[in-house]
């Protein structure tokens, strides 16, 4: 079973190299690796592991916490499977039928920002796409001037939602349940993502 792990490490020659042995040794089998986001002196990773027979996430877990300057931000299975899912193959994807483009940008989304749905959110009409997972109802439309993260309305939600402008009255909106929570540099790839389908879209 793929499993997603997503963690903080020094942004320091060999820190990668010290997760992978200790991942390795806990019993999982490292299929690739994305960084997420750079900062001053650190980096966050997304792993795609697979997990050795018998091999418990908890394992992967503890044996990266316990390397300096490592914190494990996140890890779930990951239903996707498989590979890490670029940009580059949404662009292509987007400029096979640009005028689809706004359609397919919603297809596409979940798999490439790891998320469980997506959906096109009218302010009149509701729901104009949206993935299978996603809810029958649609999510509030709110005013967004560039992409962001969306709080609930029910402080109990455990889902966690970013959303992203398409025009005055549609924005795109996408969601995990639980985690990991959407950075600055997962906002800025959302909104190069969904002005291109704008641009791809326009007649």
């Amino acid at each position: 079973m793929p499993f997603l792990l997503r963690v903080e490490l020094p942004d320091v020659p060999g820190s990668l190299g010290r997760v992978a042995t200790a991942i390795g040794e806990a019993g999982g089998d490292i299929e690739a690796i994305e960084i997420v986001e750079k900062g001053d002196g650190f980096a966050v990773d997304d792993v795609l592991l697979e997990m050795h027979d018998n091999a418990m996430p908890d394992s992967i877990v503890s044996a990266c916490n316990v390397l300096d300057g490592v914190r494990v931000m996140w890890i779930s299975r990951y239903a996707a499977g498989g590979n890490i899912f670029l940009d580059l193959e949404v662009v292509e994807e987007l400029t096979v039928r640009p005028s689809e483009a706004l359609d397919r940008l919603v297809d596409l989304l979940p798999v490439a920002f790891r998320a469980d749905w997506a959906m096109r959110v009218h302010r009149a009409h509701g729901i104009v796409r949206a993935t299978d997972a996603a809810p029958r109802e649609a999510v509030p439309f709110v005013e967004l001037e560039r992409a962001a993260v969306l709080e609930p309305d029910d402080p109990d939600d455990v889902n966690l939602y970013a959303g992203a402008r398409l025009d005055g009255n549609e924005i795109v909106v996408l969601s995990r349940r639980g985690g990991p929570e959407f950075v600055d540099s997962e906002l800025a790839r959302l909104g190069h993502l969904v002005g291109l389908a704008v641009s791809l879209a326009r007649p």
